[in-house]
């Protein structure tokens, strides 16, 4: 079993370069499925998660070309929707919480989501009501194969814009409602979103793309869905959580650090 053994007392010194925001980063790769056109992101982390989601676009058919360090063009032109229920991604989506988040812009796109029951971190309850009732709401039927826990939604007549009340500001639900939302026919208003960060950067992206999102950063999103969107490029932010440990860290030890790219 791997240790940390620390020693205090030291200064630190020098220059930090942040990596890019893990939970922007999820939702932003899960948006590239909305187009078929070419999608170009910068300061992707190359962290575990983001490779696992890369590595799960990828085997659905996005064609992924790295451009540079966390710098990666996706684009889904050609996708092969029976990996959808495939064994292979059965155990992959199963691995990686974040993967929850390909099921909205799926149902937009294609009319049928699906998911096995996520894993990743055990932090309280974690539900996945929120996701699937405003998919719900939205005109998709749902269905749960309790022996596979497999999770589908599916809407072969498209989804149509209604007004909804989240049950609770999730961030990860309010991402992947709004990804179905930006599609559907007429408006969708969606109250108690979420409005961190990550969330106001996804509706950004997506109005680049072509969707008309407004509201960001406020509780309350109103979406008018439009009938396709292009391609665009985005740079994810730095994370917040790293840029936080960094600053605690050098006003612990009386230290002198330069965050650079902020």
């Amino acid at each position: 079993m791997g240790i940390f053994q620390i020693e205090g007392g030291h200064q630190l010194k020098g220059e930090i370069h942040p990596q890019g925001a893990k939970n922007e980063a999820l939702q932003i790769l899960c948006a590239v499925l909305l187009t078929s056109e070419k999608v170009r992101i910068e300061n992707i982390p190359d962290i575990r998660d983001v490779n696992k989601l890369i590595g799960i676009l990828k085997n659905l058919g996005v064609k992924v070309e790295a451009k540079g360090k966390g710098t990666y063009t996706f684009q889904a032109d050609d996708l092969n929707l029976e990996y959808l229920e495939s064994e292979l991604f059965k155990k992959e989506g199963s691995s990686l919480r974040g993967s929850i988040m390909i099921v909205g812009p799926l149902l937009a796109r294609f009319g049928k989501g699906y998911i096995p029951r996520p894993g990743g971190d055990k932090i309280g309850r974690r539900r996945l009501d929120t996701h699937f009732k405003g998919f719900i709401d939205l005109g998709a039927k749902f269905r749960y194969n309790k022996e596979e826990r497999f999770y589908g939604v599916e809407a072969p007549d498209g989804l149509t814009g209604t007004y909804m009340l989240l049950d609770q500001a999730s961030v990860t639900g309010t991402a992947n409602i709004v990804m179905a939302a930006v599609l559907a026919k007429g408006t969708t208003t969606i109250y108690n979103a979420a409005c961190e960060p990550y969330l106001q950067q996804l509706c950004k992206m997506l109005n680049k793309m072509g969707a008309m999102i407004d509201g960001v950063g406020s509780n309350m999103l109103m979406i008018e869905g439009v009938t396709e969107l292009g391609g665009c490029e985005h740079r994810i932010l730095p994370d917040m959580i790293e840029i936080g440990s960094w600053i605690g860290l050098a006003a612990m030890t009386k230290s002198e650090l330069t965050i650079k790219d902020v």
